[in-house]
C-alpha cells in the first residue's frame, strides 16, 4: 500500500500525521509512506527526524490585508497544484490524506481530482479554511470534537479523537531519570511551559515578569519552552542562567518533560489538550486569541466545565499567572483531581483507528 500524508504548516498539523503514518506502518508494515509539505515549514525538518520522507512544495497562507505575499499567491498556488500532480504521477498512492495546513490543499485537491480515495482529519472545534474546502471532495473526515456537521457533511463524519504519537504516553523513564539527564532537582517540583512549536509572546512575557520569583523559587524546577521565534531575545536574560531553569526553543523529548512536569502552563491547542489528555497532566491553559472563531477557547472550556483544567485569559495571564501556578503547585489534592479528570478525557488509540480507516478506502 502506498500512502501520501499532506499538510503541516505548525507541530499542531505536523505530529498527528506522524502518529497516523507510525499507526500505519504499525498494522502494515509494508506500506510506503510519503510526505508532502510546505517548503520552509516545521515538517520539513520534523517529518526526516521520524524517518520518513517528505517533499516540499511552494505554498503559504493567505494574509487578511492585501500584502505582497497576496500577490505572490496565484503563481506559489498554481506551482503547488503542478509539482503536486507531478508527485502524485510519480508516487502513484493507493490514498491520499490531508491533516490540514498549507500543503494539504493542492495535494489533496489533485489526488481528488485523479480519483485517489482521499481522507482528511480534522484537530480543531472550528476547521481551518484549506478542510474546509476540501470536505466536499474527500471520502472520509476524521474529527476530534462532536458537532461537526456544522462545518462538513454529516455523512462523511468519524468522531476519533486526535492521534497522538505512541511514545508521549508510553514513557518508560521515570521522573527523576529525566530530571537528572536534564541536571535538575528531582526533589523540587517542576512546572512546564511551552507555547507550542513556534512559541507565545504572552505567556513568555508572563514568565519573564515574574523571572525574580522563578529565580528564587529554588525548590521549583522550570523548564520553560519559549519557541524559536523568541529564543534568541530571551535567552540573553539573566533567568536564562538560573540554575533551576531550563530554557530552551523547542523540546524534542516531549515524553520526558510531560513525566517530570508535576504542573503545565501552555496554550489551548487541539493537540496540546490531546496530549494533555493521554498524559495525565494538570495544566493551566491560556488559549490564544489570536485563531479562528477563538477555538482555543472553546477548546480549554470543554475541559474547564468537566473541572479538567484552569483557564486563565491572554489579557491576564501576566498579571494571574504565578499566583495561579504556585497556588496549584502547593495544593497537591487540587493537581491530582485535575490529573483524574483530564485523564478521563482522552481517547485510546485515536492513531490506529484513523489508520484503519485509510487502509479501508484505500481498497475502495
Amino acid at each position: 500500500m502506498r500512502v501520501i500524508i499532506s499538510g503541516g504548516g505548525s507541530g499542531g498539523h505536523v505530529f498527528p500525521a506522524i502518529a497516523i503514518a507510525n499507526a500505519i506502518k504499525e498494522i502494515k508494515p509494508e506500506a510506503e509512506i510519503l510526505f508532502v509539505g510546505a517548503k520552509g515549514k516545521i515538517e520539513m525538518e520534523k517529518v526526516p527526524k521520524a524517518g520518513y520522507p517528505i517533499k516540499g512544495l511552494w505554498i503559504s497562507g493567505i494574509d487578511r490585508k492585501l500584502t505582497a505575499r497576496n500577490m505572490v499567491f496565484p503563481f506559489k498556488l498554481l506551482n503547488s497544484l503542478w509539482r503536486s500532480a507531478g508527485i502524485i504521477r510519480s508516487f502513484k498512492p493507493d490514498v491520499a490524506v490531508g491533516v490540514g495546513g498549507f500543503a494539504s490543499g493542492p495535494l489533496l485537491y489533485m489526488a481528488t481530482m485523479k480519483g485517489i480515495p482521499s481522507l482528511i482529519q480534522e484537530q480543531n472545534s472550528y476547521p481551518g479554511i484549506t478542510n474546509k474546502l476540501l470536505a466536499g471532495r474527500v471520502n472520509k473526515i476524521c474529527v476530534a470534537y462532536d458537532g461537526m456537521q456544522r462545518f462538513f457533511p454529516a455523512d462523511k463524519i468519524e468522531w476519533l479523537g486526535n492521534p497522538v504519537r505512541r511514545e508521549i504516553y508510553d514513557n518508560d523513564r521515570t521522573r527523576n531519570q529525566v530530571l537528572l539527564n536534564m541536571g535538575l532537582d528531582p526533589e523540587a517540583k517542576t512546572v512546564l511551559t511551552f507555547g507550542g512549536s513556534l512559541g507565545a509572546r504572552t505567556i513568555n512575557n508572563a514568565m519573564a515578569h515574574h523571572a525574580q520569583v522563578m529565580m528564587d523559587r529554588r525548590d521549583i524546577n522550570w523548564i520553560w519552552q519559549v519557541g524559536k521565534l523568541y529564543y534568541e531575545e530571551f535567552s540573553k536574560l539573566p533567568i536564562a542562567q538560573a540554575d533551576n531553569v531550563r530554557l530552551m526553543a523547542f523540546i524534542d523529548d516531549m515524553p520526558g518533560v510531560y513525566e517530570a512536569a508535576d504542573l503545565v502552563v501552555c496554550r489551548a491547542g487541539a493537540l496540546t489538550i490531546s496530549e494533555l489528555e493521554m498524559v495525565g497532566k494538570p495544566a493551566i491553559l491560556i488559549p490564544s486569541p489570536n485563531v479562528a472563531e477563538d477555538h482555543q477557547t472553546k477548546n480549554a472550556m470543554a475541559l474547564v466545565e468537566k473541572e479538567a483544567a484552569v483557564i486563565i485569559s491572554d489579557s491576564e495571564a501576566q498579571e494571574l499567572i504565578m499566583d495561579e501556578l504556585l497556588a496549584l503547585l502547593d495544593d497537591d489534592q487540587r493537581r491530582n483531581r485535575l490529573s483524574n479528570e483530564i485523564k478521563k478525557l482522552g481517547k485510546d488509540n485515536a492513531a490506529i483507528k484513523i489508520a484503519e480507516r485509510i487502509i479501508e478506502i484505500s481498497k475502495k
